[in-house]
């Protein structure tokens, strides 16, 4: 086993300086235990991660580790998805959805098992306007909470603020007008949210897409329509309850692929990571593209 790892020493870290040192100790300690070749490397800046990757696989790693949250897991994977190399991830983010929905241990030395003694799972890869996401992408209200939740310092992050800000949109977004084809059904919606789920959840719980599979080839789209703030208020406790399959005004197909246009840019998300695209975007999902490693019983 060769192990490349690549570790956001900011991601959950709050304003610990040590943790950085603690992490690289940590599997340090535990692959020379285990007899494992192992490189690590910490993140330095925005999409470092990326790069890292990229050497990961010049290297002929054969596990490539990703420790942090959703949007370090995302750059990581957009590199070795389609690569044949085994992903890892031990999860450290603000809400972990995409570790969440594969089973994957919190706490680190239980992840690090799992790395040394899982199994292979292939899931599917999702696209929007070109690039790669593994958990969920959306458009709307939810794309408007990403941007401003990242704009936030790390040790400022996590579950509140997140639920802050959400809140504060619910009264102050204004939703934009699409036309949608969903596996060539179209749909009009004046729509507050449009996602589309490969996983199941946001994190925390928070659970958008209850139908949805990493590794059945589709993805769940979800379309939300607009509705007063009191309205989107009461309806956020379907994503509590992870009913958003009886809520009424939605829509909720399993696809293969979509288009979705506007008469203005659209602000995008994916895994939590945001873009804007010129007034329309394609989708699609890529079946069991990507190389996960997960515990046994997953």
């Amino acid at each position: 086993m060769n192990v490349f790892a690549i570790v956001n020493p900011l991601s959950g870290a709050g304003a610990d300086p040590d943790v950085a040192a603690e992490r690289v100790a940590l599997l340090t300690e535990r692959f020379a235990a285990e007899g494992v070749d192992a490189i690590v490397h910490l993140t330095e800046r925005r999409h470092h991660a990326t790069d890292l990757a990229r050497t990961a696989i010049a290297s002929g790693a054969s596990i490539v580790i990703a420790w942090g949250g959703d949007g370090t897991i995302n750059e990581v994977a957009s590199v070795i998805d389609g690569s044949g190399r085994a992903m890892g991830v031990i999860p450290a983010g603000s809400g972990n959805g995409f570790a969440r929905e594969l089973g994957l241990p919190a706490e680190p030395h239980a992840a690090i098992d799992v790395i040394l003694r899982g199994r292979d799972m292939l899931i599917d890869v999702g696209e929007l306007d070109g690039r790669s996401f593994f958990n969920i992408a959306g458009i709307g209200v939810d794309a408007v909470i990403a941007e401003q939740f990242n704009t936030r310092a790390m040790g400022r992050r996590g579950m509140g603020p997140y639920v802050i800000i959400g809140l504060r949109e619910a009264f102050r977004y204004r939703a934009a007008r699409y036309r949608i084809v969903l596996d060539g059904e179209e749909v009009h919606s004046s729509a507050l949210l449009i996602a589309f789920a490969n996983g199941r959840e946001y994190g925390n719980g928070i659970r958008l897409a209850p139908h949805a599979r990493m590794d059945d080839g589709k993805l769940e789209a979800v379309v939300v329509e607009d509705r007063s703030p009191l309205a989107r208020l009461w309806g956020g406790r379907h994503l509590v309850r992870g009913t958003t399959h009886l809520a009424a005004k939605i829509t909720l197909r399993s696809i293969e692929r979509a288009e979705v246009h506007s008469d203005a840019p659209i602000r995008y998300h994916l895994d939590g990571e945001t873009g804007q695209a010129d007034r329309h975007v394609r989708v699609c999902i890529h079946p069991k593209r990507l190389r996960m490693r997960v515990p046994v019983s997953c």
